[in-house]
């Protein structure tokens, strides 16, 4: 055996039989073959990456092609990702957002530093203050002009409000958002910024879109994990018999899918248009849009369960046609087909799929409520 493989082979043996398998939020191979020697963990191929941007924090080496000096590999043993991950996790709050392998990339730099650089969570650190009201400057999209221009934001946790102002001298807010019906997820490809924040709220019936970004990643992780407080504030008062663990995934959500499909009026004879699509699992809810950073969405359609007679099939109905795009998708509510049409087959089945995890999935206390 090679130093490389016998260097391997202690790694990976130290990994399954010194309590050392993988931590970290992202999908991690039974086999990882990345380590950050200085923090004394393994590491999957996306967190290496990241890893990679702190050298101050972490140094990366691979395990199967770098070579690993025996100090390093006795390091490696004496640490390992459960004794890390007990050190520098040992109080994270229930708000505080663990972000996930398909997730942007601040949120997974902010995690880093917020846990190896700030030590935000070590037991022995300073304790640890709910983020309460939060006061501060983003930059917001305006709704007809799509310019994005300085907006003062205030949340007042303890009476479950979000309010933002023209200007910083106004006397009265331009809206004021219940804690109760707001939603963030960052969505930073549709936004066009790194630190790009989606925040959506309930409005005269519909859904208004707010988009918003800073300067600093820190600066928008915090207000993002802010909002996520406030909100678990109010879930637990309006659902005072589910635990914590039943609430942390109701504070916010991602899309489960989003993309552009083309779709009929309500006869079935109307042009097919082209519009933007976002699959809401929670609220069970496939709004469409003209564009995807509209402030309003143009319609929506109510996803129930099986048993209510909601379905989607893998066709379009007979004698219809889509305009451009052929691979189609109907789905049946008891009032009405909506028929839809996907650029390719690839983004067909990966519709279907959504809708139907929706669709199969039972109702949540929020969305009975």
């Amino acid at each position: 055996m090679g130093d490389r493989e016998r260097i391997r082979s202690s790694c990976l043996e130290l990994l399954h039989a010194s309590g050392t398998l993988p931590f970290h939020p992202h999908s991690v191979p039974a086999d990882p073959d990345w380590a950050s020697y200085k923090l004394g963990i393994f590491i999957c191929l996306h967190c290496s990456g990241v890893h990679r941007n702190f050298p101050d924090i972490s140094k990366v080496k691979s395990v199967r092609l770098d070579f690993w000096d025996d100090h390093i590999v006795e390091f490696m043993s004496h640490n390992g990702n459960l004794r890390v991950k007990a050190k520098f996790e040992a109080r994270v709050p229930a708000f505080y957002y663990i972000p996930q392998a398909n997730d942007c990339l601040v949120l997974k730099e902010q995690w880093i530093r917020a846990k190896y650089e700030r030590q935000e969570f070590m037991a022995d650190g300073k304790p640890l203050l709910p983020p309460g009201n939060r006061e501060g400057i983003l930059w917001k999209r305006g709704r007809d002009n799509g310019q994005y221009l300085r907006r003062r934001f205030v949340l007042l946790a303890g009476e479950g409000l979000l309010k933002y102002y023209t200007k910083d001298q106004d006397k009265g807010p331009k809206a004021v958002i219940s804690i109760k019906d707001l939603n963030a997820t960052f969505q930073t490809e549709k936004i066009g910024h790194p630190h790009g924040l989606q925040i959506t709220y309930g409005r005269e019936n519909h859904t208004r879109n707010l988009f918003l970004y800073h300067e600093s990643g820190k600066e928008i992780v915090d207000w993002f994990n802010a909002l996520r407080a406030a909100r678990l504030q109010y879930l637990k008062m309006a659902f005072p018999d589910l635990s914590e663990a039943e609430l942390v995934p109701l504070i916010t959500r991602n899309y489960l899918k989003q993309g552009f499909m083309e779709k009929t009026g309500p006869k079935q004879r109307e042009p097919f248009k082209k519009r933007w699509f976002a699959l809401d699992p929670q609220e069970r809810r496939l709004l469409y849009y003209k564009n995807p950073l509209d402030a309003f969405e143009q319609g929506q359609v109510l996803l129930g369960s099986k048993e209510q007679g909601y379905e989607v099939h893998e066709e379009l109905p007979k004698g219809i046609r889509g305009n451009r795009w052929k691979a189609g998708l109907t789905i049946v509510t008891p009032h009405r087909r909506f028929v839809l049409t996907c650029p390719t087959e690839k983004e067909q089945r990966e519709w279907l799929e959504s809708l139907r995890d929706v669709l199969s999935s039972p109702l949540t206390p929020l969305h009975l409520l």
